[in-house]
């Protein structure tokens, strides 16, 4: 049985024909804790919206094992609060890949909503309407719903932002729990101290892979130093690279000036970015 829960294929994706991410290769182990971060436009939410489906590659490949149930968390400003609908209404939307929308719910399977609410420390919430909670409490409501899917590959995009420091030690808890039960968990962070103290495993884009491994390493100083080279230099009208062609980077050192950069320290793939960010 493979040990892979993701494998990247020279990935490429982007929007318009304009790239986001670019030229991805490697895999992410089953029941993997690993942080994906970047700075803005870096590429992150492109990758987790190609894991999950919702964006096709502009090149390359993605492939998820085909037996593994998923859930995505998409960024809170994607949810629309003002829907008139409770916590328990949010989080029982858990339930849907196995009840479908016009599935009756037995006892059971409203035991299972009760639990993942007080998992994340919502009992007494159940019927607060979504517009009255504050950014924590939203915050959980959406982890409960994610606990009650039952995945064994959880995509969760930019968690933390706008909580408060004691709904993200609780969440946190609550993702090394999956981790501890060998869930494959992939995480959009801003905050490099508390990827290093928290998260074992980081991935670091600047649209492209700069190095992915152990944390610490990979959330060193080179390495930030050159993902804040290639963010600066990204020219947003680059155009990207068809099947074949070896200009791998993009980046652009003055507008239009495409350069070619020695590929000598370029990381690819999990196991080559390891040695690479070494």
């Amino acid at each position: 049985m493979s040990d892979a829960a993701i494998t990247f294929d020279n990935l490429t994706l982007g929007y318009n024909s304009h790239p986001a991410v670019h030229h991805l290769s490697g895999t992410v182990t089953r029941g993997a804790l690993t942080a994906v971060v970047g700075a803005n436009g870096s590429g992150k939410s492109t990758l987790m919206k190609g894991i999950a489906g919702i964006l096709k590659p502009m090149a390359g490949a993605v492939q998820v094992n085909n037996k593994a149930r998923m859930a995505y968390l998409p960024q809170g400003t994607e949810l629309d609060r003002s829907f008139p609908a409770r916590v328990i209404d949010l989080v029982s939307m858990g339930l849907w890949p196995r009840r479908g929308l016009l599935g009756r719910y037995s006892r059971s399977d409203w035991q299972k909503v009760e639990a993942a609410i007080a998992a994340v420390g919502l009992v007494g919430f159940e019927a607060r309407s979504l517009d009255t909670l504050s950014g924590g409490q939203l915050q959980r409501a959406l982890f409960a719903r994610v606990v009650l899917q039952d995945a064994e590959l959880i995509l969760l995009d930019e968690p933390f932002n706008a909580v408060d420091q004691r709904t993200i030690a609780d969440l946190l808890a609550l993702m090394q729990h999956w981790h501890r039960e060998h869930r494959t968990v992939l995480v959009v962070v801003h905050d490099h101290d508390l990827v290093r103290q928290h998260l074992p495993e980081a991935l670091l884009l600047a649209r492209r892979p700069i190095a992915w491994g152990q944390s610490a390493v990979v959330l060193n100083s080179e390495n930030l130093a050159k993902a804040r080279h290639f963010d600066e230099a990204w020219d947003e009208n680059a155009p990207w690279c068809a099947p074949g062609e070896h200009a791998h980077d993009h980046v652009h050192d003055a507008p239009h000036a495409h350069v070619h950069h020695d590929h000598g320290h370029h990381e690819h793939g999990h196991h080559d970015l390891h040695k690479g960010a070494a």
